[in-house]
């Protein structure tokens, strides 16, 4: 039971759920990408992405200047599969998602950063 509420608590916040939305939409996102779309700070969504992470929710890599996030479809936690799947079908008519859908094909990590 602990595995699942910490799933649960995990997806609890709406800009956590948005962040699973956004790696539905694109296989990886690093923190400026994400920051750009939520408008948060950056150790907001870094805070974020910790609790997903830790929950098996979302996995990251290093990939020379950034850290790529992505879903964990590979898990094999029940409830995490289960989760990951349901959303797929779930909130892409609500304003917010609807936002993010249109804001993530204009998103570019190398424009934001200025590298």
């Amino acid at each position: 039971m602990k595995n699942f509420i910490k799933i649960m608590k995990a997806l609890s916040d709406p800009n956590r759920v948005k962040i699973i939305k956004m790696l539905q939409l694109r296989d990886s996102l690093c923190v400026c990408e994400i920051r750009a779309i939520l408008k948060l700070a950056q150790p907001t969504v870094s805070k974020h992405l910790k609790v997903l992470e830790e929950a098996g929710l979302v996995t990251s890599e290093k990939d020379k200047l950034w850290v790529n996030f992505r879903l964990n479809p590979d898990s094999d936690s029940p409830y995490i599969v289960s989760m990951l799947g349901q959303l797929k079908n779930w909130l892409d008519e609500t304003p917010e998602i609807k936002e993010i859908q249109r804001l993530l094909p204009t998103i570019n990590r190398k424009d934001i950063c200025k590298l």
